[in-house]
């Protein structure tokens, strides 16, 4: 009884042992990836065990059908890979380092999977024990397959370029297969002026950037700008915008325009000057003249109306100074005039008549200028 129970517990013993050891065997992969048909695809694949540091000669990877683990989709043996897959997978990495990565080209619109990883670890030389087998069913990848390759996405630095001054531009694109990574290439620009960018956004997604600057000139306004992306396969995608470019920023468009407004200003306001005195200087001659004008006018009224007067005095009065001596003659023998007698009009008793200061003074003078006219 003693030795059947201690059988036992050591038939426990060695299953927990078993079954601890094959729990410490892992394996981590990418549950779902995108997988562009005619191009490739590369799953990404770890594992880890409990044993020292094994070589990569001692270890044999295998992809296989999660449903059917005879089904091989990769093996050393390419004559344990099922026909449809042979020449189109190939591992990555190392296995003695924990890679298990797989590459798939050549994607069949059937290649969706699922897919698991199995590993095998070989017996030494001189060990007829069995070898180890570890499949992780429970850790496949499925893919999801593209029928047409993702389109590109276009980053603008701004929406306006400027004339002379660099304008950039990203183009960037994802995919899953870093070993056959698409091209991106633009419809203008050198090589020196595109700085390609790989990086990996998460595990099994790729991105590729291409980043163009371009120094644009006047006639480059309202030109499309195209960034292409070549996949590995043959299929391409393509995205372009409408490059709007405008004058160099700067203040030359605020400066010329203000230094001209005050020349003009200024020119306007110097000829203002001249013509306002030139005009004054004219209007003054002009005022002269009509001053003068006036002047000789009134003379001319004035000799009017004293001949008027002349020709309208009463006859008596005219007779009168008529018969008047014109000189006499003095005890020295000088000859002296007399003066003539008033006028009709310096008698104020006169009822016909209405004195008029102006036309009394040119009467007077013009009587005594008759006058002493004959002396």
């Amino acid at each position: 009884m003693n030795f059947k129970r201690r059988l036992m517990v050591l038939y426990v013993l060695i299953a927990g042992c078993r079954a601890a050891l094959s729990g410490e065997w892992k394996a981590t992969v990418v549950k779902r990836i995108d997988a562009l048909v005619t191009s490739c695809v590369v799953l990404p694949c770890s594992f880890s065990h409990p044993k020292e540091q094994l070589p990569s000669s001692r270890l044999r990877g295998i992809w296989h059908l999660q449903t059917q683990r005879d089904q091989r989709i990769y093996h050393q043996d390419e004559t344990n890979i099922l026909a449809s897959f042979r020449d189109r997978t190939r591992l990555l990495g190392h296995l003695g380092q924990g890679n298990c990565s797989l590459e798939m080209t050549q994607i069949k619109d059937y290649d969706n999977g699922p897919f698991c990883f199995r590993i095998e670890l070989a017996p030494m030389e001189g060990d007829t024990s069995s070898s180890d087998k570890f499949s992780f069913v429970e850790d496949c990848v499925k893919l999801k397959m593209l029928p047409a390759p993702p389109k590109p996405t276009l980053t603008l630095h701004a929406n306006i370029a400027y004339e002379g001054l660099p304008y950039t531009v990203v183009c960037s694109v994802t995919y899953t297969c870093p070993t056959h990574g698409p091209s991106l290439t633009w419809s203008r620009g050198n090589a020196h002026e595109v700085t390609t960018v790989i990086k990996e956004i998460h595990s099994g997604f790729w991105e590729a950037q291409s980043i163009l600057i371009i120094i644009p000139e006047a006639k480059d306004d309202h030109s499309e700008v195209t960034c292409k992306a070549s996949f590995y396969g043959g299929m391409s995608s393509s995205d372009k915008f409408t490059l709007f470019v405008k004058r160099t920023k700067n203040h030359h468009h605020i400066i010329v325009p203000s230094v001209v407004a005050v020349g003009i200003t200024v020119l306007f306001g110097g000829l203002c000057i001249v013509m306002v005195k030139k005009y004054k200087k004219r209007i003054s001659e002009l005022q002269d003249q009509s001053s003068m004008r006036d002047r000789l006018s009134r003379l001319s009224r004035r000799r009017s109306r004293s001949d008027h007067l002349e020709l309208g005095r009463p006859r008596e009065n005219m007779m009168e100074l008529n018969h008047l001596p014109s000189t006499s003659t003095s005890g020295a023998g000088q000859k002296f005039c007399k003066p003539p007698r008033p006028s009709p009009k310096s008698q104020p008793g006169s009822s016909n008549y209405k004195p008029d200061i102006s036309d009394a003074d040119d009467y007077e003078n013009t009587a005594y200028l008759n006058v002493y006219r004959n002396c």
